[in-house]
Formats: C-alpha cells, sequence, structure tokens
C-alpha cells in the first residue's frame, strides 16, 4: 500500500508564485526554503574543489581559513554581449 499524500500538491510553479505573490500561501519553493537549500549545493561545490578543509563563516558569508575559496561562491557576468 501506498504511504497516506502528507505534502499538497502543486498547481503548478507559475500559478504558486503568481498566488504568494498576491499574499495567497507561500510557494513550496519559498526563499525560506530554497535560499538555505542553495548555500548547502554551493558550499558543497566549494568544498570539493578546495584541497583542504574549509570553515565558514555563516553570517559574513565567506571562508575565514582560506580566502581564495571565496571565489567559488560567487560568479562573474561578462558586459555586454559577444557576437
Amino acid at each position: 500500500t501506498q504511504p497516506p499524500k502528507t505534502i499538497p500538491r502543486s498547481v503548478g510553479h507559475y500559478k504558486e508564485f503568481v498566488q504568494a505573490c498576491k499574499g495567497g500561501e507561500p510557494a513550496a519553493a519559498n526563499f525560506e526554503y530554497s535560499g538555505p537549500l542553495t548555500e548547502i549545493v554551493t558550499l558543497g561545490i566549494a568544498a570539493t574543489r578546495a584541497s583542504q578543509k574549509l570553515v565558514w563563516d555563516a553570517e559574513k558569508m565567506e571562508f575565514t581559513n582560506a580566502p581564495k575559496s571565496n571565489k567559488w561562491l560567487q560568479s562573474t557576468y561578462r558586459d555586454g554581449w559577444s557576437v
């Protein structure tokens, strides 16, 4: 037998977003959930690239013992378009 459905089913990502913007229920992937998840994934990627143990300062959002590893925390974007 299947376990009972305890998580509400989505009406769709875009509809959830619009409903949340209009004051309805928060979207399933709201920022309270997706922000920390993104931080964990980014830290995991940096940890796999580093050749040492990294110490994370969540308040400052930086590695305290490996400043060179902080470059993996942000993307660098090009200015303008290239053809």
